[in-house]
Parts: C-alpha cells; structure tokens; sequence
C-alpha cells in the first residue's frame, strides 16, 4: 500500500483575521505561513516523493511549492508541472458563508449543525459537508491507487488540501462519522499520515508540526495489524 501525506495548507491573512476565506481567489500564505510551509517542507525533504497533488487554490500551490523547492533533485516552484492539481480536493463549498467573519458566523443557526450534527449541514447556496467529505475521500483513495499501482506500495505521495477536507479524509480512515469530525485538529502546514490496506486504512500520524519523517523511507508496508502494538518504525540511517 502507498502512504499519503496530508498537509494542510501554512496560515493565511484570512486565517490570522478571523475570515472564512472559502474558494476566495488570492487568497495566500502570510510571513507566519511561509514559514509554516518551510518546516513542513524540511521534514519532508529526507522522504523521496513519488508525487505532490494539490488543490488547485493558491495557498495550497504556494505549499506544494514550497515542498517541491526542498525535495532533493527538484527545481518545483509554484505552478511547476510537477505539481498536480485535484479539483475534488479544493475548499469546500461554503456558498455565501464566504468572505464572512467566524465571529459573525457563529452567531447563525446552522454554526451549532456545523459544529454538533455536520453531516446535516448544507451551506446556503453552497454544498454539504457530506457531499464535501464523499468527494475528497473518494479523490484521495483513487489518486493514492494510482500511485501505488505506478510507483509500488512503498510509495510515498503527498496532498496539500484544507482543513475540513483533511479532518473529513482522516474521519473515514478512522471509521469516525462525520458527525464526529470536529474532534481532529488539523492546524496550519500540520502533517498527518494515512496508508490505505485491503483490509483497513491505517492512520499513522495526525495534525503533527514536528519531527522526523525519515522513518518513512524505511518503514515496509504491513498487511495485518501489529498484534500488542508492534515494534514501530526502525530508526533512520541518516
């Protein structure tokens, strides 16, 4: 099985200012961000990529950017061809919540749907978080049986998306309702880890911002859950 690497996107001005940013175009990284997005991409600069699928609004292109810049052997820039963009990865559908503040937000009926019964929620003039949820799962298990198929199960791919789209793609590895979803963190540039079996996915990592993934060069794939536990990654040669 391949390993997909879910980054979320490193802060932007809409995030420092309290504003649902949605599908807003321009909308970028601030200093806060970039700098997010460099660490991010420095822990993975010791994990060979077999590819970089992003969404295509730009905060995730400056991200995926970003890692490519630091993957040895590449000359990635924002853009680059080397980046893949997945519309079915991209922000979800916020309809006219967009470009309004979380503090104004909150105060809407819907807020308490969203927060303790989302898979009821539908954004006026916009999608649900269901329909959100059923395309970026669906993206994301093809795209990463493509992957494998070409490059064999140790692969290792990233995708660089959002929030929501991450916690609802980390929700049904872990069998969670959706319901249940707004207990992940998924913080700016965080880094989670998913490998998808024949028998089960397996979530390896959630919403990290540090440490070594050098590991996951090594680290075989398994079919069968580690009874007890396991042993874990064997420590990196360098």
């Amino acid at each position: 099985m391949a390993t997909v690497i879910l980054v979320r996107h490193g802060r932007t001005t809409a995030n420092a200012s309290g504003l649902l940013a949605g599908r807003t175009p321009g909308v970028r990284l601030d200093s806060v961000g970039l700098e997010q997005a460099a660490r991010t991409a420095e822990r993975l600069s010791a994990v060979p990529l077999a590819a970089v699928v992003s969404s295509p609004l730009e905060r995730c292109l400056q991200t995926a950017g970003i890692i490519l810049d630091r993957q040895p052997g590449t000359t990635g820039t924002t853009g680059s061809p080397a980046v893949t963009t997945d519309d079915a990865i991209t922000e979800c559908d916020y309809g006219e919540w967009q470009g309004r503040t979380l503090a104004e937000l909150a105060k809407e009926p819907l807020w308490s749907v969203v927060q303790n019964h989302p898979s009821a929620a539908v954004f006026p003039g916009g999608e649900s978080l269901q329909a959100m949820q059923a395309r970026s799962v669906a993206a994301i298990r093809r795209t990463d049986a493509v992957i494998e198929a070409e490059h064999g199960p140790e692969a290792v791919w990233v995708a660089v998306s959002h929030g929501d789209i991450i916690k609802s793609v980390l929700a049904d590895a872990l069998g969670m309702h959706l319901d249940l979803f707004q207990r992940i963190g998924v913080n700016p540039a965080s880094v989670s880890i998913v490998r998808y079996g024949t028998a089960r996915p397996e979530v390896i990592a959630t919403n990290t911002d540090s440490g070594d993934l050098a590991w996951l060069r090594a680290a075989a794939p398994t079919v069968d859950a580690a009874v007890g536990g396991g042993a874990g990654p064997q420590p990196s040669a360098g």
